[in-house]
């Protein structure tokens, strides 16, 4: 009879044994398929699928929403979650086993704990005449709770602790990472917000001059980066018109666009040539050493004179539209990016026909992977314009012509056109 007894023994220590081994694989199994990217929906799909290739017949996820009292709620697709609801955004297995155990009415669930001593929502309900096992997991990580997962299972008698064990550290895990998303969607949210608020509007222009800007961020969830654009009013009508690209993306670049473009708003208030502004940047930046470097573009534009003078940091040279809609590329002198202290920088004069329309942008409007920037820049000259087109509509041209919502870097466009002059004896209401 001992002999018996200590076989029994013996077999439970194996079958014990081997559960733990099942569960230690699942683990390492749900660590390296939960949580691959940073986007809520596709975490709680990967948490969903795993359980269901893994553990359970049936498994969902939902995600805790605000409560929006202005929006509608569909009862069939949302729960209460103390102070917020329930959106249901991952499901694998038949839709008929996730809802047994709300349908069901019979007794409450039993909580139980695990060997970490976390408790577990179980029910055991009958759906359709068929005995359901459902487990409910709150997706709770750094004491904030995201949602709930239920995990569902229409055979055998439950789950073992040792299921549920692992179902509750894939909930944990997805948990993690979602609090990792909304983390970094916030930073990103308030760095985009940040730099919207600097380049939503350049500065006002003289009167003489029309002017039509762009500022599209690459993608949804990319850390913006340090383009911007400005107008500067200048005296006797001139203005000065800037593009520039700090390099490096997210706050640290974008504040250091804010610093380029106060510092530039002041050394170009002394009515400095292009160059000699672009000279005096380049040794206060230089001064800073935490300063990022950055490219920049400078033209002055004197309507009267009908005149443009150029001046480039390191950055790509601007493109002229005719009024007929013909496009090329200026020659500008480049000298280096701001912040080196080389100096070194050109300016270059040229006239400006009527109608003829300039256009400044940062390199994310034309480069492209893999593609020699030669060719990224033809592209833009070639592309042709309606005629007659307003100043708005070449900067959205330019924009749609180079696919410039689906670039692989941020774009900052800005477009400048002489107004033109009224003539002697026609009314100013009748100038279009």
């Amino acid at each position: 009879m001992a002999g018996e007894g200590e076989g029994a023994d013996e077999g439970g220590a194996d079958r014990e044994y081997g559960a733990l081994r099942a569960r230690l694989r699942a683990m390492e199994d749900a660590a390296e398929r939960i949580g691959t990217t940073l986007d809520e929906t596709v975490t709680c799909r990967e948490l969903a699928g795993f359980l269901f290739r893994n553990l359970c017949d049936a498994a969902a996820v939902d995600l805790a929403v605000p409560v929006d009292l202005a929006a509608p709620v569909d009862p069939a697709a949302a729960g209460e979650a103390g102070g917020g609801r329930l959106r249901r955004v991952a499901a694998a297995g038949p839709p008929a086993l996730l809802e047994a155990h709300s349908e069901a009415g019979g007794p409450p669930p039993t909580v139980r704990a695990l060997d970490g001593g976390h408790p577990i929502a179980e029910w055991a309900v009958l759906a359709g005449g068929t005995a359901v096992h459902v487990v409910s997991v709150p997706l709770v990580a750094r004491d904030e709770v995201y949602g709930a997962l239920l995990a569902v299972r229409a055979r055998g008698s439950g789950f073992t602790d040792h299921e549920a064990a692992t179902v509750h550290f894939a909930a944990r895990l997805a948990a993690v990472h979602l609090g990792h998303a909304r983390r970094m969607a916030s930073t990103e949210e308030t760095a985009l917000n940040l730099q919207r608020a600097l380049v939503a509007e350049p500065g006002r222009p003289h009167p003489n001059l029309e002017i039509a800007s762009r500022y599209l961020p690459v993608g949804q969830r990319a850390l913006v980066g340090g383009d911007w654009f400005e107008t500067v009013r200048l005296h006797f009508g001139r203005t000065l018109l800037v593009v520039g690209d700090v390099m490096g993306h997210g706050l640290d670049a974008a504040v250091d666009m804010n610093a380029y473009r106060s510092t530039l708003r002041d050394v170009a208030s002394t009515d400095l040539a292009p160059h000699r502004v672009l000279r005096q940047l380049d040794a206060l930046v230089a001064e800073d050493g935490a300063r990022r470097p950055a490219t920049c573009l400078l033209v002055r534009v004197d309507p009267a004179r009908r005149v443009a003078m150029f001046a480039s940091a390191g950055h790509l040279p601007p493109a002229l539209f005719t009024s007929e809609g013909a496009g090329s590329l200026l020659e500008v002198p480049v000298g280096p990016p701001l912040g080196t202290g080389l100096g070194g920088y050109e300016a270059v004069s040229r006239e400006l026909a009527p109608g003829e329309t300039l256009l400044l942008f940062t390199d994310g409007l034309v480069e492209r992977r893999g593609e020699d920037i030669d060719v990224s820049l033809a592209r833009l000259a070639g592309l042709r314009l309606p005629p007659g087109a307003t100043v708005p509509e070449v900067v959205d041209a330019a924009a749609s012509g180079l696919d410039a919502r689906h670039a692989e870097d941020d774009v900052a466009v800005l477009a400048a056109r002489i107004r033109p002059r009224p003539t002697p004896g026609t009314s100013p209401s009748r100038l279009g």
